[in-house]
């Protein structure tokens, strides 16, 4: 199981497999053939008042995630979670993201959630 994160900034590689944007906003100044993406997740970003709230402040981490999470429960996500999942188990997934900070965005919550959905 491969599950990857790479900012928007970088170069795509081979070695990504599969990439895929996982943030509602398009990243600035990166033009869309650049990021060679597999397709835009949007249903799976987090929703706007929940991204405005968190404003990557690293203090509102901890319920960042668990309102993020909740959010991913939804049954329109729920459905492209499992596809991922499903994907990751036989190949590498690559998210995209276009934060700043690679520790505490949207991207990292996801990818957790799919590695625990893979390995159920």
């Amino acid at each position: 199981m491969a599950v990857h994160l790479k900012r928007a900034y970088e170069p795509a590689s081979p070695a990504d497999g599969k990439r895929y944007l996982v943030d509602r906003l398009w990243p600035r100044g990166v033009r869309r053939e650049d990021l060679r993406l597999d397709a835009w997740l949007k249903e799976l970003a987090p929703s706007t008042e929940l991204r405005r709230w968190f404003g990557h402040d690293p203090a509102r981490w901890q319920e960042f995630r668990q309102r993020y999470q909740e959010e991913l429960r939804r049954p329109e996500a729920a459905s492209v979670l499992a596809r991922l999942a499903r994907e990751a188990k036989d190949e590498t997934v690559t998210l995209v993201f276009g934060a700043k900070d690679v520790r505490h965005n949207d991207a990292v919550v996801l990818k957790e959630t799919i590695e625990e959905a893979a390995r159920a």
